[in-house]
């Protein structure tokens, strides 16, 4: 359903360079639709979430909150996963199923 890629990879420059997103604005999150364009920070959180089926889709009902409110709790939860959750010491190496998402 998703495929990934890097923004600083080759591909993921030339979309943001067409949609004109600022990155000096923002180290989140983009979902890139062919239809739809760029969502970032919590709409894209969201806009994924929406695609995952139920309960996740359900977390469609907070895009009634206004964007700024919400991505100031995306920020909040962002600035502090690592204390909440721990982090690895280091990077998954992905199988080749997994190899096959990302562009």
């Amino acid at each position: 359903m998703f495929r990934f890629a890097p923004l600083q990879s080759d591909i993921g420059k030339a979309i943001i360079n067409e949609h004109g997103v600022d990155m000096s604005k923002t180290d989140s999150i983009l979902l890139y639709q062919p239809n739809k364009g760029i969502s970032i920070k919590s709409s894209a959180a969201l806009r994924i979430a929406m695609k995952l089926g139920f309960p996740r889709n359900l977390l469609r009902l907070f895009f009634i909150v206004p964007t700024f409110m919400r991505n100031w709790a995306y920020d909040y939860i962002a600035k502090n996963r690592y204390k909440w959750y721990g982090k690895k010491e280091s990077c998954m190496i992905p199988t080749p199923e997994l190899q096959a998402k990302f562009l």
